[in-house]
């Protein structure tokens, strides 16, 4: 079978491998879709070098079929539409003990800690299978885990209908986290420098901003009638974006840390200590997170056709992060199954 993987130095090696049969409590996926995002450009970036061990086949947003079920796995079988919650956790550690699994903390973050989804066939813990409702086509489905990304951070926020919601970065979890806001019931206002993405975001009747164009401290107060927003989202990993989040938060607004920042930033704790803002994090997603983001994919809300810009054989993975980096896409997903 194909598989692509990170070898280090930016580079990104498809080459054949033998797949394995699946372990007791593990399945066996046959990958359709798997999509390209912000943490696997971290990885080719070599950013997360220190964590990762190369090779490394990663991938994590994914869709596909199961192919064979391990000894002792119930409740599954072969030619199940599937995606997975790529989470391992080890169940002892203090996060865990307190009911915090999800960011264990010794996680395994399958596809960057372990090998992932882009290889045709795929063993995986049955615990971490999500099941698909008949009739979703699978490269939509390969969207839902970004989605249960914007759901947890939506949750987090403990956005309430009526609620204003800046978002700043438009890219797909921007995006994705506008869209999930709104169904929640609130008012969003995204903030993006690239004109081909807010044209895109505002053909989802969502309204924009260009921060070079119009002061965003002054467009956001004339639209919250002075308050500022109930929340703001940071998604766009920029230090001047941190530096700016705190401004267009109302007093005790929350703010969420969405984007990975590799390095530390500044941020205005004057701010913060005046107007008692509330700053979260929010890094992966629950199981319910997930559950609800299938959801919404199969119901339609998530605008699927918009956000996936292309879909490339597993034999151009290195060319999709070339678009990838040069923002010429907004979502890419590879074609492991070899459909398209």
């Amino acid at each position: 079978m194909l598989t692509a993987t990170y070898s280090g130095d930016r580079t990104i090696e498809v080459s054949e491998a033998e797949p394995s049969t699946p372990a007791p409590g593990q399945v066996q996926i046959a990958v359709a879709y798997t999509g390209l995002c912000g943490t696997d450009l971290h990885i080719f970036h070599g950013s997360m070098d220190a964590r990762v061990q190369t090779p490394l086949v990663f991938g994590h947003e994914m869709s596909g079929t199961i192919a064979a079920v391990g000894e002792g796995v119930t409740g599954w079988a072969v030619g199940d539409g599937v995606t997975v919650m790529p989470l391992a956790w080890d169940g002892t550690c203090p996060a865990c003990l307190a009911g915090n699994q999800h960011i264990c903390q010794n996680l395994d973050f399958i596809g960057i800690d372990s090998p992932g989804s882009l290889q045709a066939l795929w063993n995986v813990p049955a615990e971490t299978l999500v099941r698909l409702p008949a009739g979703v086509a699978l490269d939509h489905a390969a969207l839902v885990e970004p989605v249960a990304v914007a759901v947890h951070d939506v949750r987090r926020a403990n956005l309430q209908p009526g609620d204003t919601a800046v978002v700043i970065g438009g890219g797909p979890i921007g995006v994705l986290i506008a869209t999930v806001a709104r169904h929640f019931g609130a008012d969003v206002l995204v903030i993006e420098l690239d004109e081909k993405r807010r044209a895109q975001i505002e053909g989802l009747s969502f309204a924009t901003l260009d921060p070079r164009a119009r002061d965003q401290v002054a467009v956001v107060e004339e639209w919250t009638g002075g308050a500022g927003a109930d929340v703001v989202f940071e998604v766009s990993g920029a230090a001047q974006a941190v530096r700016g989040a705190t401004s267009l938060a109302k007093v005790r607004g929350t703010i969420v840390v969405v984007a990975i920042h590799p390095t530390p930033r500044e941020i205005d704790l004057q701010r913060v200590f005046w107007r008692e803002l509330s700053i979260l994090g929010a890094r992966v997603y629950e199981r319910r997170d997930f559950e609800t983001a299938v959801e919404l994919v199969a119901d339609g809300v998530i605008p699927a056709d918009l956000l996936i810009t292309r879909i490339v054989p597993l034999s151009k993975t290195a060319e999709a992060f070339a678009d990838l980096e040069a923002g010429r896409a907004m979502k890419i997903l590879v074609d492991v199954a070899g459909q398209r």
